[in-house]
């Protein structure tokens, strides 16, 4: 049976990510992920692609009481309720996101590990800090396609690596690719497959450390290529909410047939 074996979240884009044992799916996906990010003097994005070892911080974010906790890589803890100041717009990938300053300790910390000064943002909308491409606020991948990719490649692949919100386990290597065009019922949820998740060099850095210690784009194109559409290096699906609802680890994942699914490549060479 198919079902799901983890769930992956952090409030802050760009910090470690953490395994609950329950979500809620709404229309927005998730919706304290990736609720806030970094950006720097200019107002650009400062994340993981920039900076890797972000990845060396965590968070926790209590939405009903604003509490906001940062622990730093030595295991200390910055903590306070969130207040926000002036407005700022950041470009994701050219989407506007219209989000606030927060005011506090919590950018200070970061600056002074970074060795630059940035600020800290609350998205305004729950669900915009998440990359959504263009299929939805959700993502999955699957157990067996992360040991595929272990196999192919000769090297032990932590799917943390990714950063997908839900991870799959009891299906074939890339079985998701062929959900697109369909939905998926996962618990009480149910989620429409859009498309592909072209993976970036964020997938290259360790989960833990932020450093690149593993060419996983090389690795995937090697053996599934380059979808010949976007010319993307796929790795895992993006979905939309159709039926919101709580999901949890070990619930089933059932595939939906829908007269508009199709199967998709799995590009390989």
């Amino acid at each position: 049976m198919i079902h799901v074996s983890r769930l992956s979240v952090t409030p802050v884009k760009g910090f470690a990510v953490w395994h609950p044992d329950e979500v809620t799916l709404g229309e927005e996906g998730v919706a304290e992920d990736r609720r806030f990010y970094l950006v720097d003097e200019e107002g650009l994005r400062f994340g993981a692609l920039r900076h890797g070892p972000l990845v060396r911080f965590s968070a926790r974010y209590d939405a009903a009481t604003e509490e906001l906790v940062f622990r730093l890589p030595d295991g200390s803890e910055v903590s306070g309720i969130v207040e926000v100041a002036e407005p700022v717009t950041t470009d994701f990938y050219g989407r506007d996101v219209a989000g606030h300053v927060v005011r506090g300790p919590w950018a200070e910390v970061v600056s002074a590990d970074v060795g630059q000064r940035v600020r800290l943002v609350r998205a305004d909308r729950p669900g915009d800090g998440v990359d959504r491409g263009k299929g939805g606020g959700v993502t999955l991948l699957s157990d067996a396609s992360v040991e595929e990719l272990s196999r192919r490649s000769g090297e032990p692949v932590d799917a943390r690596r990714f950063r997908m919100l839900i991870a799959v386990a009891g299906g074939e290597p890339h079985e998701e690719d062929t959900w697109i065009g369909g939905e998926v019922e996962l618990g009480e949820a149910r989620v429409r497959v859009n498309g592909h998740v072209g993976r970036c060099a964020i997938t290259t850095q360790s989960p833990v450390t932020g450093v690149r210690d593993f060419d996983s784009l090389r690795a995937i194109k090697d053996y599934r290529g380059q979808n010949p559409r976007t010319r993307g290096i796929d790795f895992g699906v993006y979905g939309q909410v159709t039926r919101p609802g709580r999901v949890r680890v070990g619930d089933a994942v059932r595939y939906m047939v829908s007269s508009e699914a199709r199967r998709r490549p799995s590009y390989s060479k």
